[in-house]
């Protein structure tokens, strides 16, 4: 008993000290960047180059103080502080290493073993390669994370997810997903509108701005191996689950629109061929009656927006993301970040309210409002490998 209570006065003397280094403490003889009180201690595992991984602008966020529940405490990215680092974008990203070191003392690492014992409720995002998650989401519960935040669709296969789901859940870690469009203000909007409008129906458009050429949609097919259902369109899959009951056991009939819809088998820079769409419309009608559509065009631009058509087919209702009181906010941001990925700053607010949700659930426990668990990860992943096959099929 004695020896429980003098380690409990040796941790309050602990976190004494450390709220009075004003949020620096030693790591490797130098001072960094730690969690304060109601804070998550954010391990970022997969930055990739900056302006172009999804992880460097989830680090430039919370390092810019964007999520107040989520200190960006380290960053762990194995490939450009490893085999990648000669190369042209690990040199930039040595740069903005040296730079963010300076400026935020945030640590870098090149593995997840190089880490310290967690010193706050550890947050583990991680936003690497698709194929490599399964292999960090057992490093980051062994190095103690408390919750976990995965980047969709979350693994390659439904089977390497439910594992995952199985392994968090043995060890009392809960991982979720950052489905950001769950929670996007155009698609609240969009379903209330369409809650006020008895027989309309939704559809769901989602654009990349991908050059329309052999080289682009090659080397785009390539990077995204995965595909578009699993890929760019799954955001809007996990609408269809978290919304719309769709589930492979309730989907009734699923139709392509083929005049719209295009197919192509491409080599990539490698050059493998891969088969993939690069823009696909479908609909899907549930067991229970519900009706839904999807959009997803490679190359048609850079915004993404739903619409509400009435009983007799005629478009009533349409949002944009971003709307016009965003598009101010974009930019600003693409005269601060130039040369940086389109669809960072039209999904910016979504990105934030994502992660300070999550970060904050990881501190306090309460209920993440909105945000998908790994289970509609999974039913979203079965949805689409589901949809693939029989989508190619109409289409040839």
């Amino acid at each position: 008993m004695f020896s429980s209570l003098a380690s409990r006065q040796a941790l309050a003397f602990q976190r004494t000290a450390r709220a009075a280094s004003f949020g620096r403490r030693a790591f490797g003889g130098s001072p960094v960047n730690f969690a304060e009180e109601g804070q998550a201690e954010v391990v970022l595992v997969g930055c990739g180059a900056p302006n172009r991984g999804m992880g460097w602008y989830h680090a430039v966020q919370m390092l810019e103080k964007q999520c107040p529940s989520a200190s960006m405490d380290y960053v762990v990215e194995p490939w450009f502080l490893g085999g990648g680092a000669e190369s042209p974008a690990g040199e930039e990203f040595k740069q903005w290493q040296v730079d963010t070191e300076a400026k935020y003392g945030t640590t870098f690492a090149a593995s997840l073993d190089d880490l310290p014992p967690p010193a706050a409720p550890r947050l583990a995002l991680i936003s690497g390669r698709t194929a490599d998650n399964p292999r960090l989401l057992t490093e980051c519960i062994a190095k103690g994370s408390k919750c976990i935040y995965l980047e969709k669709p979350g693994a390659p296969t439904v089977t390497e997810l439910e594992q995952m789901q199985k392994e968090s859940e043995d060890a009392g870690v809960e991982v979720l997903m950052g489905y950001n469009k769950n929670v996007c203000k155009y698609v609240a909007k969009t379903r209330e509108f369409a809650s006020t409008l008895p027989g309309s129906h939704v559809t769901f458009v989602s654009n990349n701005a991908y050059e329309n050429t052999p080289e682009s949609l090659g080397e785009c097919f390539e990077r995204n191996a995965e595909g578009m259902l699993k890929n760019m369109a799954i955001h809007e899959l996990a609408l269809l689950v978290s919304f719309y009951d769709v589930t492979v056991d309730n989907i009734e009939s699923v139709e392509a629109d083929k005049e719209f819809s295009s197919m192509q088998t491409l080599p990539g820079p490698s050059g493998k061929e891969y088969t993939d769409f690069d823009k696909i419309k479908f609909t899907i009608t549930t067991k229970n009656g519900n009706k839904v559509s999807v959009s997803a065009d490679r190359c048609g631009g850079t915004d993404s927006f739903a619409t509400v058509s009435d009983d007799a087919g005629e478009e009533v209702f349409r949002y944009y993301m971003p709307d016009d009181e965003d598009k101010a906010h974009v930019k600003e941001l693409e005269a601060k970040y130039p040369g940086a990925m389109p669809y960072f700053f039209t999904q910016d607010p979504d990105y934030i309210t994502v992660k300070e949700r999550v970060a904050k659930h990881t501190v306090d426990g309460l209920p993440a409002e909105g945000i998908a668990t790994i289970g509609v990860a999974v039913e979203t992943l079965k949805v689409a490998e589901y949809l693939t096959p029989v989508l190619q099929e109409q289409l040839k």
